[in-house]
């Protein structure tokens, strides 16, 4: 008597069903996203490898020579196989004042998004299962928010605070007074997003069921509601770390950013901007290049992801 075994159908691993996915399609197929992403991804390993990568470190005045300042890139005529980008008005190497100097922006951006995140989906969410007095009262504080633009409270919270707590303290803290700043002013785009998914997903059926099986309110909002809600979060933070990252070069070159210790991209285009003219351009347009080139692509991935996250726009 021969044994049979049954045919058992294997379940698709989580990276077959990535790879089978509309999204990761999308990807192969869109030149432009492929180009974007490789060069956030650059981006962002030169920046956390400035530690061994940086020719020079910025931050040990035993580096640095005031008597190479404002040298030239090394293709100019002026310039000097040792600094490949030339030098700032200090001395300091212009290479390794911006790897440093793009870890500091995309710090800066990350976090702040991660705080903006965190504020606006728990809001969000609150107000949209909540509903009622709780929802009217959540959402008039986010159209307060909404009516100040993001740098006009930046500006006033931390020339406030530079006022009242000495410029010292500001520097020693002015990493994690932007990351404050621009996060808390920047929740409302999360919240208003976040309510308007969950006040659609609320009416479904697995919304129901968990409540009949008794679940409570906080595991139907953050284990199934959530869940269900995270395209829009992605868009969202996409688009929001390129603007997190443009408001502090923007509070940097308006002096109320990082000091000039602890140079960011924004801080090394101010730094250098009254050069320009005196012809040590270097020092403002690369930073200013590198920045634009961030955002740029940041911003480019974001619109991708809108269209390829979009339900309404998927071909099959």
């Amino acid at each position: 008597m021969s044994e049979s075994t049954p045919n058992m159908q294997q379940h698709p691993t989580a990276l077959q069903r990535f790879k089978e996915s509309h999204f990761w399609h999308s990807f192969k197929a869109d030149r432009v996203a492929q180009l974007s992403f490789i060069i956030f991804v650059t981006y962002a390993v030169l920046a956390m490898s400035a530690s061994f990568i940086a020719p020079f470190d910025p931050y040990d005045a035993s580096q640095i020579d005031i008597m190479n300042s404002e040298i030239p890139p090394s293709w100019q005529d002026e310039g000097e196989a040792s600094f490949p980008l030339g030098t700032d008005a200090q001395g300091r190497d212009m290479l390794s004042t911006i790897l440093y100097g793009t870890r500091v922006s995309l710090m800066i951006g990350l976090c702040a998004v991660a705080l903006q995140a965190l504020l606006g989906i728990v809001i969000g969410l609150t107000a949209g299962y909540l509903g009622g007095r709780v929802d009217s009262f959540l959402m008039r504080i986010a159209d307060i928010q909404l009516s100040f633009s993001t740098l006009m409270v930046a500006i006033i919270v931390l020339a406030v605070f530079q006022a009242t707590f000495g410029t010292e303290l500001y520097q020693q803290l002015a990493m994690l007074m932007l990351i404050l700043v621009i996060g808390i002013a920047e929740w409302p785009q999360y919240a208003r997003t976040i309510r308007a998914s969950v006040l659609a997903e609320k009416k479904k059926e697995y919304v129901d069921a968990a409540r009949v099986m008794g679940f409570g309110r906080l595991r139907i909002m953050f284990r199934h509601i959530l869940p269900n809600t995270l395209s829009p979060i992605l868009v969202i933070s996409t688009v929001q770390i390129a603007n997190a990252i443009i408001s502090e070069a923007s509070l940097s070159f308006l002096g109320l950013g990082m000091p000039v210790s602890q140079p960011s991209l924004g801080s090394l285009i101010s730094s250098g901007f009254e050069y320009i003219f005196s012809g040590a351009w270097w020092i403002t347009v690369i930073p200013g290049v590198v920045l634009v080139v961030l955002v740029l692509v940041m911003n480019l991935l974001g619109d991708w992801m809108r269209d390829v996250l979009n339900p309404k726009l998927y071909k099959g």
